[in-house]
């Protein structure tokens, strides 16, 4: 396993980067291991819906997960308002950082990811490759 470590800066836009991170670096398999920092606008999409909801307002990052792939990264995002609300979903594109995100990823040697629409879930769906 690879790792790398991100840190964002203010203005940045959050799926941007992780999107050009995995692009910049070819990368065919890795997870986000961690991430912490704030947000000063959200944009997720909610659980099992098709809503996208925009925030406008500052959110520490309390957790960022997921998958990047050549196909696309799926990632899920929790943030925490002044008064310790939490909310998350789906990390869409508009997510800007207010202070800072520092981001710590993993490359999965000899494993690819790719994403094929999944007949069960009508959504395309993670299928993992083992290489040598």
């Amino acid at each position: 396993m690879k790792t790398y470590a991100l840190r964002l800066c203010p203005d940045q836009d959050l799926r941007e980067a992780l999107d050009d991170f995995s692009n910049g670096y070819s990368i065919r398999a890795a997870v986000i291991l961690t991430c912490v920092g704030s947000l000063k606008h959200a944009v997720l999409r909610m659980a099992d819906e098709n809503v996208i909801r925009e925030f406008d307002e500052k959110f520490e990052i309390v957790s960022l997960v997921g998958t990047l792939s050549p196909d696309g990264n799926h990632i899920h995002m929790s943030l925490s308002d002044r008064g310790g609300k939490t909310i998350g979903g789906h990390l869409k594109k508009g997510c800007i950082i207010h202070t800072t995100a520092e981001i710590v990823i993993a490359e999965c040697d000899g494993l690819s990811f790719s994403r094929e629409c999944d007949a069960r879930t009508g959504f395309d769906e993670l299928v993992i490759k083992e290489y040598n």
